[in-house]
């Protein structure tokens, strides 16, 4: 058993820990969704004036998408690192390789300034951004894993998540602020570049703070022992561990599925099929998203009170009835709205259910390889899929996202009845 298993409660430095953690993944995200949140200035920058509007945008949400694309070769790589070399080392870089392209892209010169170098710039900014938030994550949820003890392991996911969620609302926040305090025409001009340049900054306080951060036990006893993969930990993954993927990837569609309709999809609805303006919808998916983190917190708890399986069964029941709620409340009062919006938040603690699963499917020794992989290929594609296909529908149907979840129901407790008594590690 690993050394980290012989602590019954959280320390200060278990807290520590994840304090550091939440605030590397949410800058890190902060720092790749600034770029979605003012693409229609990006565009307008970084692209010719003579093109029509709608090709240019099209081309900056190309660009976006990249980052996606980069993920699971990027994640594949570092995550090679962290099970070889170690997980400290690693989880620095990906905040450095993260915050570097942000201020890259905050100082970047303009189209009519160096002209088609500005796009291409631009391109490789997000092809290195994508490629380290592809190890964030993954190399997150191993670390505070493998610090926190087994009997809190649960709940110090979900305070991680509730963490990572967060970059969103700063993104949200900070883009609300800079439209409000300067004219169209600064933002065009050089206001726009205030979030880059903000978020590289505090990215590089984060590679700074992390250098308390101390090697995981896990990690340490293995080196110590001499226990590390010898062999490639891809080839590793796909020749031994290929059952655990099939869990992985499904568990990982129903957490991007919770995500995306909590945060991305309903949002996007709010303004564009019941006329919300994007102040209001900016404040109520404030207190959503606040909901949200304290669903995740909760049910990071309630993980580690009646195991992770059958934790990711109730809330993907919960998840269903949350969504449901929250699509009957659309064409409703704003106080109806907000209320059923707080409680979809609320029910939406799979998030953090998740990872206290898929942490555990995979060995010590190749841990991150077989997260990273597994964990950014199905995120991508979900992230490249269910927004759009959500939207279609809800534009044609008022209760297709709540059909939808129902679908992540089945699939979530499909999955526990198969995979619940699949081989585990680190128990």
């Amino acid at each position: 058993m690993f050394a980290q298993n012989q602590t019954a409660s959280l320390s200060l430095r278990d807290y520590k820990t994840i304090v550091l953690s939440i605030l590397g993944g949410a800058l890190e995200i902060y720092d790749f969704v600034i770029f979605l949140f003012l693409s229609v200035t990006i565009a307008n920058v970084f692209f010719p004036p003579g093109i029509p509007q709608w090709l240019r945008q099209l081309e900056t949400m190309a660009i976006f998408s990249v980052g996606y694309l980069a993920r699971p070769l990027g994640g594949i790589l570092i995550a090679h690192f962290s099970d070889k070399i170690g997980r400290k080392h690693m989880f620095n870089l990906t905040v450095l390789f993260v915050a570097l392209p942000c201020l890259m892209i905050g100082l970047l010169p303009s189209y009519a300034q160096i002209g088609i170098w500005s796009p291409v710039l631009l391109l490789l900014a997000r092809l290195i951004q994508g490629a380290a938030l592809g190890g964030e994550v993954p190399n997150a949820w191993v670390f505070v894993a493998e610090h926190a003890p087994k009997e809190h392991r649960g709940y110090s996911l979900g305070l991680l998540q509730a963490g990572l969620t967060l970059g969103y609302m700063f993104a949200a926040l900070t883009t609300t602020l800079i439209t409000t305090r300067y004219s169209d025409q600064e933002i065009q001009q050089w206001a726009w570049r205030i979030p880059f340049i903000v978020g590289g900054f505090f990215g590089f306080i984060s590679v700074w703070l992390r250098r308390w951060l101390s090697e995981t036990p896990v990690f340490l006893e293995l080196k110590q022992n001499k226990k590390l993969a010898k062999r490639l930990p891809l080839g590793e993954i796909l020749k031994h561990h290929r059952q655990a993927a099939i869990p992985s990837a499904i568990l990982t569609a129903v957490l991007a599925s919770a995500v995306i309709m909590a945060i991305v999809v309903t949002p996007i609805t709010l303004q564009n099929e019941y006329g919300l303006s994007p102040g209001t919808t900016f404040e109520v998916s404030c207190i959503a998203i606040l909901c949200l983190n304290l669903g995740c917190v909760i049910a990071g708890k309630v993980a580690d009170w009646i195991g992770p399986w059958r934790a990711i069964a109730l809330y993907s029941v919960l998840l269903a009835f949350g969504t449901t709620l929250l699509t009957w409340s659309l064409n409703s009062s704003m106080n109806v709205l907000v209320t059923c919006y707080i409680i979809a938040g609320l029910c939406s603690g799979v998030i953090s259910a998740v990872p206290a699963i898929i942490v555990k499917l995979f060995p010590p020794a190749v841990k991150v390889t077989g997260i990273s992989l597994i964990y950014n290929i199905a995120y991508s594609v979900c992230s490249a899929v269910i927004p759009m296909a959500l939207l279609a529908l809800l534009h044609f149907d008022h209760w297709g996202m709540a059909f939808y979840s129902w679908l992540i129901m089945l699939l979530g407790l499909v999955t526990v009845y198969f995979y619940r008594n699949i081989k585990t590690y680190g128990d």
